[in-house]
């Protein structure tokens, strides 16, 4: 059985805005990052460290690229470096980057519920931007905030803290949603309750998500089984 620790449309009817991470939390996109790694990379004679992905969980995109060009003495600008991601990465969002399961049905509710809805991600706005419009779910949301607008990405709870303030909810009224431990210790940070999200890419940090967060589900399909399982 799915574990959930607490039944989270029961505590949504506490909260006034739910705001979620986008990458792996409400779109199925982790998988294409490493293989871009590896090709950007690969153009510089370098191979893609295990734990890459690991030591940038959470920057902002400009962080990333700030580390890239440290770490990998690379010749580009960082402006040249996150222009090549954007190049890598755009037509995937476009076209082969999908919902995660239940997460449209979850927003039509939130949405029905009068609940705010904001976006808080670490990504490139570009790429937001077309994922969201060929995904048809721009309306859905109130805010959407990339970490380069906030001083620092997380698990620095700036990014939810800016969100919170722009949808003009306090923290302790806000839900998030993420997939990974950063994300997760930013929204607690930030003083918000958090529902970590399984994704493939961190299914190897599930114990660590699970003694982080709030709650806990497998895909968005789980919120509306818990409730049929409180009936």
């Amino acid at each position: 059985m799915v574990e959930i620790k607490r039944d989270i449309l029961q505590a949504l009817k506490k909260k006034e805005a739910v705001i979620f991470d986008l990458d792996g939390t409400l779109v199925d996109s982790m998988w294409m990052w490493k293989a871009i790694d590896m090709e950007y990379l690969g153009r510089f004679g370098y191979e893609c460290p295990p734990l890459l992905q690991k030591e940038i969980e959470g920057m902002s995109f400009s962080e990333t690229a700030m580390y890239f060009k440290t770490k990998f003495q690379l010749p580009h600008s960082l402006d040249e470096i996150k222009q090549a991601w954007i190049d890598l990465s755009i037509e995937k969002y476009r076209s082969q980057v999908p919902l995660k399961k239940g997460a449209r049905r979850f927003l039509e509710y939130l949405r029905a519920g009068g609940i705010k809805m904001g976006i808080a991600t670490s990504n490139g706005r570009t790429m937001v931007d077309a994922v969201l419009a060929s995904l048809g779910i721009t309306s859905y949301f109130h805010r959407i905030t990339t970490a380069c607008e906030v001083a620092a990405g997380k698990p620095s709870p700036d990014i939810y803290l800016h969100v919170a303030k722009e949808l003009q909810i306090i923290p302790e009224k806000c839900l998030v949603f993420e997939d990974v431990p950063a994300g997760i210790m930013a929204g607690r940070a930030a003083g918000m309750e958090v529902c970590a999200v399984e994704d493939d890419f961190s299914a190897h940090m599930r114990k660590e998500k699970l003694e982080l967060a709030d709650y806990f589900i497998e895909d968005y399909n789980d919120i509306f089984l818990s409730d049929k399982m409180n009936d």
